[in-house]
């Protein structure tokens, strides 16, 4: 039966050379078809933000995991993973671990009316279906490493990934621009009377003030795809929300905080250290790195603050010698159990304050190790 089904494709094969070759014109109209055929498929096939949204139609119910204390891009994440999701009748929870302490994320959290729920274990995980923003590997709760995300959408370097579906952009200067493409590629209008799918004012806001935070209003690890998100969610966004989430009210401690990495600040060259003691509120240490970096002369600065029996450090750059992420990681790595990393212009890390020796009391000779790191000296 296959002998005569080939012979018969054979055969109509020939017939159809015959007549090309008789008509030569036929040629070009089948090429024109043909280039026709696969420009249609082209327009037609899924982009990113298609396949990211099947992947959540195929559940009812999924859990959004923004990383431990969420800044505004990933609440702005999480809340258009959210929209994507409904716009499929698929029910997203927005959960989170540690905490919003910082002045603007918690403003971004009361004045967007964002609806987080805080967790501490994995039992605490509302659904099997786990889709992280914003970072690629579950943290900061117990039972984390057993959580086997279902997708990733994130701009940090690292290796996790999703089981389905990963989209992990190191170039990106943030993950609300990644999700903004997914909303345009979908259809979703940026007028709010459109007849179609439509931003609201809310999730316009959220996540143009997320790329805006992340990229210090455009002027740090930005490329054009955060201007085009913006220029397309501005019509939409919100300006009086957006003036109330970025001028938020500023407590006495960070005040006082910002004071003490002020008054203690250690500088050589260009480069500063401070250690401010204890701190309740550690949102206030990246506060006062960024407010030290600004100071004239200086390039770099590394504040750190005891907080619940670890030392906590936070680093930012202007300076294309310094990758304040790397930095901290190679000033902290002597240590045992120290989690340090971040991007070439902040960075982060902790250390428990029972693996410092004592020689090393008020930090003295970690500060030397960070001006090393920053020196490029280690």
């Amino acid at each position: 039966m296959q002998s005569e089904i080939a012979a018969e494709i054979t055969a109509v094969g020939r017939e159809l050379f015959q007549v090309v070759t008789q008509r030569p014109e036929l040629l070009a109209v089948i090429a024109i078809a043909f280039l026709f055929a696969a420009a249609l498929l082209w327009y037609l096939r899924p982009t990113i933000g298609d396949r990211f949204v099947d992947a959540l139609a195929e559940y009812d119910r999924i859990t959004v995991l923004m990383h431990p204390n969420p800044d505004p891009d990933a609440m702005a994440s999480a809340m258009a993973v959210d929209s994507l999701a409904r716009s499929v009748d698929t029910k997203a929870d927005i959960q989170y671990t540690g905490k919003i302490r910082h002045p603007e994320n918690r403003a971004f959290e009361t004045v967007l009316n964002c609806e987080f729920d805080r967790i501490e274990t994995v039992e605490d995980i509302s659904s099997e279906t786990v889709v992280l923003v914003d970072h690629n590997e579950p943290r900061g709760f117990e039972g984390a490493e057993n959580v086997e995300p279902y997708a990733v959408v994130d701009h940090h370097p690292g290796s996790g990934d999703g089981s389905v579906f990963t989209d992990i952009r190191t170039e990106r200067g943030s993950c609300a621009s990644i999700l903004t493409e997914y909303m345009r590629e979908r259809g979703v209008s940026n007028e709010i009377d459109s007849n179609g799918p439509s931003l609201t004012p809310t999730i316009a806001t959220a996540l143009l003030y997320g790329i805006q935070s992340d990229t210090t209003s455009f002027t740090r690890s930005c490329t054009p795809a955060e201007f085009d998100a913006a220029a397309y969610l501005f019509p939409a966004a919100d300006s009086d929300s957006l003036d109330r989430i970025a001028n938020p009210q500023i407590d006495s401690e960070t005040l006082e905080i910002k004071a003490r990495a002020i008054t203690k600040r250690d500088i050589k060259g260009s480069f500063l250290v401070s250690h401010v003691g204890h701190v309740s509120n550690l949102d206030a240490l990246p506060i006062a790195a960024e407010e030290l970096v600004r100071l004239e002369g200086v390039t770099a600065s590394v504040v750190t603050g005891e907080c619940d029996g670890a030392l906590h450090v936070s680093g930012r750059s202007r300076d294309d010698r310094v990758h304040m992420g790397k930095a901290i990681s190679t000033a902290l790595d002597v240590l045992p159990n120290a989690s340090a990393g971040g991007h070439a212009r902040m960075g982060g890390g902790k250390v428990t304050l029972f693996d410092i020796e004592p020689n090393q009391s008020g930090q003295i000779e970690l500060h030397s190790r960070f001006f090393e790191a920053m020196n490029g000296e280690l």
